[in-house]
């Protein structure tokens, strides 16, 4: 496959040089745009403005607490979260971004586990910060985001006049404050319990440096607006939906939830949006209940594709005019669909590729900053998770006969460890500096990296034989009768061998439009065992399911909205 040059990116070694570049470089850009009240106006945030805010908070974390304090922030997306990130990272010591759908329980645990000095917190969360309340003995200052007669709460904004009071008078604490770009200044918890989730120390050098490699693959203009659908805290929106955008020149406009996301789009008339699988999957099973209700909408729409398609190869582009009435859904300007956290159905990328959207997926780890892979806007494969990100190295470690074996990425983007962790630290990077992921899969003759499974979830038969459940699982998803499934190994004492298991929570509405309203147990069971046949014809004999059961609730999930297999 023939190579594409890089696009140019400005370098940087830290944070700090990303926001005064920004307000430098690109002042006019917006560098958010949020709502003062549920159903406003969208309102927009200036470069200027968001540096001024960062000295200013900063400054007052510093007038609190020692460099080197660490300070979480536990909210929903909004402008003080963004202030909050950077002036702590800028100067101030090191960033504990929290999941906000976490129990009380856990924020206590976490709070104490990262010594956590200050909490920066939003109103939303006002329950679970007053059962944690003087519990962690090394969190000495509780800041609400929004004012509260409490007054054991310090309000943000009083915090953010302060500081810039302190400024004013000639304090230059936050402002001359050493940055090393190699120091710990992120910690991130990986999803999962408590007794689980592991704590990852990031610095500076490894965020910058997937910045950079990030945008030297897929282009991203400085008008470009992109809207903000995923949780802040989780590293691949705050750096790819966050710090990425400050440091492109671009514009990120807040989703007010997922409630509001087509309202959204619409007010802010998005370019890009970068998404979760599931959520690509909504939008494309909306356009295609919309398509299949009327047949002659159905045919003409594939008639438009296959004309659109064949014009394209002679360099002759309409689809923005062919699919005019899909593109005015999403505001009418969006350009990019960036999908991560999960590997994703290759036709529903050529789907939204084929109407005008160009759309691809990464492959990332919170341990990676996030980015490991990336396909690119000019060289991709729709199956494949990307090629390797410059300055990233990636090696399959004990490959079987298929070439199949565990992803191991090294490069500046890789993490420090695992905070207060040695032994998990050692599990996972190894003497030559490689990140030993935990995934599986192979690296093809042209470079591309191609995902079959979790390590952990991989199912062995007698005959030695490796199954992937993600790759059944993959199968069974094709049928819109199936809303989620877990595919897994038992015993079976009989047969002294490993059976494949599937476990099928369907979609009842694709059900009943199969089977009648009210269908009886015993037909839904049928239906998902045909189901599993005809899966069965697809696959070779070790990997067939040998049982179907059928799940009348969803899989328990964790907050990332991944099911717990165990």
């Amino acid at each position: 496959m023939k190579e594409k040059p890089l696009y140019e990116v400005t370098q940087i070694k830290d944070l700090r040089e990303l926001i005064k570049k920004r307000v430098k470089d690109h002042p006019e850009n917006p560098c958010f745009l949020v709502k003062e009240q549920k159903g406003g106006e969208y309102v927009k945030i200036m470069p200027e403005k968001y540096d001024k805010d960062i000295d200013a908070l900063g400054t007052g974390f510093m007038s609190l607490v020692n460099k080197g304090a660490k300070i979480a922030i536990l909210g929903e997306t909004r402008y003080e979260w963004y202030v909050s990130y950077l002036a702590v990272t800028n100067g101030t010591g090191c960033v504990v971004p929290l999941d906000k759908e976490l129990p009380a329980d856990e924020i206590e645990s976490m709070l104490e586990r990262a010594d956590v000095e200050i909490l920066v917190f939003s109103k939303v969360k006002m329950e679970a910060v007053e059962a944690v309340y003087g519990k962690v003995p090394s969190v000495k200052h509780y800041i609400c985001m929004d004012k509260v007669e409490d007054s054991k709460y310090m309000y943000f904004w009083d915090l953010v006049n302060k500081g810039q009071e302190l400024i004013d008078g000639g304090d230059r604490t936050f402002l001359d404050a050493t940055i090393d770009p190699n120091e710990m200044t992120i910690l991130l918890f990986t999803s999962g319990t408590t007794a689980k989730s592991k704590a990852v120390m990031l610095c500076q050098k490894n965020v910058c440096k997937n910045l950079m490699s990030m945008f030297s693959f897929l282009y991203i203009d400085p008008k470009d607006t992109f809207m903000s659908v995923l949780p802040l805290h989780h590293t691949y929106e705050c750096t790819c939906g966050f710090l990425g955008q400050v440091y492109r020149g671009s514009t990120v406009a807040v989703c007010e939830g997922l409630r509001y996301i087509t309202t959204n789009i619409k007010e802010c008339k998005p370019t890009c949006i970068l998404m979760v699988p599931a959520m690509a999957e909504m939008f494309y099973k909306a356009i295609m209940k919309k398509l299949n209700a009327d047949p002659k909408l159905f045919k003409k729409f594939n008639t438009a594709r296959k004309i659109s398609n064949g014009l394209r190869k002679i360099g002759i582009d309409l689809r923005r005019k062919l699919f005019k009435e899909i593109h005015e859904t999403f505001g009418g300007r969006l350009r990019l669909l960036i999908v991560g956290g999960a590997p994703i159905n290759p036709e529903i990328l050529q789907f939204f590729q084929d109407i005008g959207i160009f759309s691809c997926q990464g492959y990332g780890l919170t341990e990676c900053a996030p980015i490991l892979a990336l396909n690119r806007d000019v060289l991709y494969k729709n199956h494949a998770a990307g090629l390797p990100l410059p300055g990233c190295e990636i090696k399959i470690l004990n490959p079987d006969e298929d070439g199949i074996g565990e992803f191991a990425g090294k490069g500046d983007n890789v993490f420090l460890g695992y905070y207060k962790n040695e032994e998990a630290t050692k599990e996972a990077l190894d003497s030559e500096g490689f990140y030993h992921t935990g995934d599986l899969g192979y690296i093809d003759e042209d470079g591309f990296c191609i995902i079959t499974g979790r390590k952990k979830n991989v199912i062995i038969a007698k005959n030695g034989k490796n199954v992937f459940p993600e790759e059944i699982e993959y199968l069974l998803a094709q049928y819109p009768v199936v809303q989620e499934s877990v595919v897994s190994g038992i015993h079976d004492e009989h047969k002294d061998d490993i059976i494949i298991v599937a476990t099928i929570f369907p979609n009842m509405e694709e059900v009943e439009a199969k089977l009648g309203a009210n269908p009886s147990d015993e037909d839904v069971q049928k239906l998902l065992e045909s189901i599993c046949d005809e899966v069965n014809e697809k696959l070779i004999n070790y990997k067939k399911i040998k049982k179907t059961v059928y799940r009348k609730e969803e899989f328990e999930k964790n907050t990332s909205r991944k099911i717990k297999r165990y």
